[in-house]
């Protein structure tokens, strides 16, 4: 029989965040990330969604501080052990990169209905392996947006090589969808977690664009003010508190401070595009940016304005979202 702890009040806040009592602060702190990801309410459907949030921050608190997790181990109760838990089978654990186009699909992430890149991967791996595997994503993609190099990583038993089972995932997707590299990853290798930031790059056209460009950037027909998008651009590059360019305000984040390594603005002819490169984004960062420095282009911002938005944490009405279909994703860090 495996190992049991007496519960310590309502819960054991090991048992909560699903790490040993041995672990280190960091991986506290890891698998703090990966359950408030996983137990988010926009994502978990349980009734219980918000009091399972809160229990879990309760367990991070205690176990983040070293004072008060010495107190509370110094009054847990020590685990009976009757027996030598057989160690579970570990599969192999797959990475893959791939590329889609985003205009038919309702983004990346699952989601009811099923039209989405990651609901049709993983309805052809069920296929082809017979059992329901979970992709896990290094982050998601709004309904519209592009992706060059996505990257998720599962578990599946297969015992054919890389190269077969990259063909028989991708003899069940649309063309849409092609999945570029696919290769065994160690064990500990998350898509996610592991990523030290991403780099996205967004297309804008200056004037009408042809049908065949149309579906990829954004299309305007007013000319900007270059010298000023250039210094707004500088304001926003660097270490800054992005929270007044967050799409969704009432998202738990645990920070929202984000380094903006690289921002940029690149000019040929008409065509005009805006390379970002940071340590992560938050939810539709890359496009509420995008839309202030146009905003700064049409005149209807400043870059003093971008600095004191910046520093206010707040969001006017003149800083727009972008829309999607000018955006991709290049590249995950790692």
């Amino acid at each position: 029989m495996p190992a049991k702890v007496p519960r310590s009040g309502p819960a054991d806040h090991y048992e909560t965040l699903g790490v040993d009592p041995a672990a280190d602060a960091a991986a506290i702190k890891r698998a703090y990330r990966k359950r408030s990801f996983d137990l988010h309410p926009d994502r978990n459907r349980s009734p219980d969604a918000h009091r399972q949030m809160a229990t879990l921050n309760d367990s991070f608190a205690i176990l983040s501080d070293r004072q008060r997790r010495e107190d509370y181990d110094a009054r847990r109760p020590r685990p009976i052990v009757f027996a030598e838990p057989r160690p579970p089978a570990i599969l192999p654990r797959w990475k893959c990169v791939c590329a889609y186009d985003g205009t038919t699909f309702h983004g990346w992430q699952s989601q009811e209905g099923g039209n989405t890149i990651q609901d049709l991967i993983e309805r052809q791996l069920r296929r082809v392996s017979g059992k329901q595997i979970r992709l896990e994503g290094s982050g998601r993609t709004d309904s519209g947006v592009h992706a060059l190099a996505q990257v998720f990583h599962f578990d599946a038993a297969w015992s054919h090589g890389a190269a077969k089972l990259r063909l028989a995932l991708q003899s069940g997707l649309p063309r849409t969808i092609q999945l570029k590299t696919l290769h065994r990853a160690a064990p500990e290798f998350h898509a996610r977690f592991d990523a030290k930031g991403k780099i996205y790059r967004y297309h804008i056209y200056l004037g009408e664009a042809d049908p065949f460009s149309l579906p990829y950037c954004w299309s305007l027909n007013r000319a900007l003010d270059w010298p000023a998008v250039l210094a707004a651009a500088k304001v926003l590059r660097g270490k800054h508190d992005f929270w007044a360019f967050s799409g969704e305000n009432d998202r738990t984040y645990e920070t929202t401070v984000r380094d903006l390594r690289r921002l940029e603005v690149v000019r040929r002819g008409k065509k005009v595009t805006f390379t970002f490169e940071a340590d992560g984004f938050l939810y539709k960062m890359v496009r509420s940016l995008t839309g202030a420095l146009v905003g700064v282009g049409l005149g209807k911002l400043t870059a003093a304005t971008v600095a004191e938005l910046i520093k206010t944490r707040r969001r006017i009405p003149a800083v727009v979202t972008a829309p999607p279909q000018g955006l991709f994703m290049v590249k995950v860090i790692y």
